[in-house]
């Protein structure tokens, strides 16, 4: 029934109306995502890793210190582009060997309501939410996309781990010299300055391969670390990450250029928490690794793959000069909520009704002091899922073969997840078990768990 009843929603063009933050003039929107960056990663949570750009957005705008993504980056990407839980759609770990869409047609994603709005739309990088040019960005609402289809490639060579091509610009396969992070730059610069339509808005997603394998940096972007970092492993991951923040502070400059960052709000974000390490085997013919040391998720406990914090609570800031004042704020955020937010900013007064997520921006812009105090945020993964509330986290792994533990975490008081107090608090652990299920049993009913 619980199927039946999200098909019947889905199938739903729209139902719910956005509220009343829509601007006068309706800002662009550039989405700037990096792949496995770390709690830890950044300059601005006391990081070793310099993140000059990123940090000055942090200085400037609103650090999201509460952001929640999915532990994996395709049911990150599948939750943005939707506005509710990729598990919905079956999507629980990354995808592979798949040649259809991973996303229903059934349901209108964002770029397509932004586009239904007047919006222009573009992706430079990776995709990860189909794996040939048919099940591109194009089959999605974006009107223009480059870069790569795959969950990682050779950021040179540009091919997947197994050796199948996967850089493409508008659904056909290329080839191109050049690392990756300086391509998707270049690319993304070169649309906001010559390709798109200077009299439309735009939302632009700039999505980086930073700083996931395999890493590939040349020495001008190691040499700061030397004598900083003394693991090599961890060396080449920070000039990873200031590869990409280099390019970031490319993009920024490319606004201010064009005169577009007074009516521009930028959005950087990670799709999940740090990898602590990649030991690869076939890939790539032996070409790389191993690397026994990646990124940071401190304090947090937990890695990429898990939904403790440090897996699904990742580095997230809201940049609008002149339009949000400088500060953190400490409110639970899902992924969920930036289609709601964003269409409601772009004006669309009738969003789909498969959203799940909500418009923060009342709250975010301080327009608005009333959040829900018990805000809750659903995230599945391949092998654990969590219910949580401002104070209190509950996460169930499951086992093939045993019955599934639990642990619950006042996280309020003990953000590291250190003391499991399921046996201090049986009505709260009846009430969130009882969320947790309900939020489960609307999930479709076949998922993916296989990870190649």
């Amino acid at each position: 029934m619980a199927v039946i009843a999200l098909l019947v929603s889905l199938l739903t063009v729209s139902c719910s109306g956005s509220d009343d933050s829509q601007q006068t003039q309706r800002p662009n929107i550039l989405v700037i995502m990096a792949d496995d960056a770390g709690w830890n990663d950044v300059g601005y949570h006391g990081s070793e890793i310099e993140t000059p750009n990123i940090d000055s957005m942090a200085s400037s705008g609103v650090a999201l210190s509460r952001f929640y993504v999915a532990p994996t980056c395709s049911p990150t990407r599948a939750a943005f582009l939707t506005g509710m839980p990729a598990s919905r759609m079956g999507i629980v770990v990354p995808i592979s060997g798949r040649s259809k869409k991973a996303l229903p047609d059934s349901i209108t994603t964002l770029p397509q309501a932004l586009q239904q709005a007047g919006y222009q739309t573009a992706l430079m990088g990776k995709w990860h939410l189909g794996l040939t040019t048919e099940s591109g960005p194009g089959a999605y609402g974006f009107d223009y996309s480059y870069g790569f289809l795959h969950g990682q490639i050779d950021q040179y060579t540009h091919n997947y781990k197994n050796g199948d091509a996967s850089w493409y610009k508008n659904g056909k396969l290329i080839d191109e010299e050049g690392h990756a992070t300086d391509l998707i730059t270049q690319e993304a610069i070169d649309w906001l300055s010559q390709k798109r339509d200077q009299n439309s808005p735009f939302f632009l997603q700039v999505a980086y391969s930073a700083p996931h394998t395999p890493l590939q940096e040349e020495e001008k972007w190691k040499e700061r670390y030397q004598g900083v970092i003394s693991d090599t492993s961890r060396l080449d991951y920070a000039a990873a990450m200031t590869h990409m923040d280099h390019g970031i502070g490319q993009l920024i400059a490319t606004l201010k250029k064009e005169g577009l960052e007074e009516n521009t709000l930028v959005l950087f974000m990670s799709d999940n928490g740090a990898q602590e390490e990649w030991v690869p085997d076939w890939q790539y013919d032996g070409k790389f690794g191993p690397n026994r040391t990646l990124g940071s998720n401190q304090p947090y406990r937990g890695w990429k793959t898990s939904n403790y914090e440090g897996g699904i609570r990742v580095p997230a800031v809201l940049y609008w000069d002149g339009q949000l004042n400088q500060g953190a704020f400490n409110k639970l955020v899902n992924v969920t909520d930036l289609m709601p937010t964003f269409l409601a900013l772009a004006g669309v007064d009738t969003q789909p009704c498969s959203i799940e997520g909500r418009n923060i921006w009342p709250q975010v812009s301080g327009q608005d002091q009333d959040y829900e105090k018990e805000r809750e945020v659903y995230i599945r993964g391949h092998l654990q899922e969590s219910f949580i509330t401002q104070g209190w986290k509950i996460i169930r792994t499951r086992h093939p073969d045993e019955e599934p533990d639990y642990e619950l975490y006042q996280l309020a008081e003990d953000p590291q997840e250190i003391n499991n107090v399921m046996d201090k608090y049986p009505k709260k652990v009846a009430g969130m078990k009882k969320r947790l299920e309900q939020e489960f049993s609307a999930d479709a009913d076949s998922v993916n768990y296989t990870i190649e």
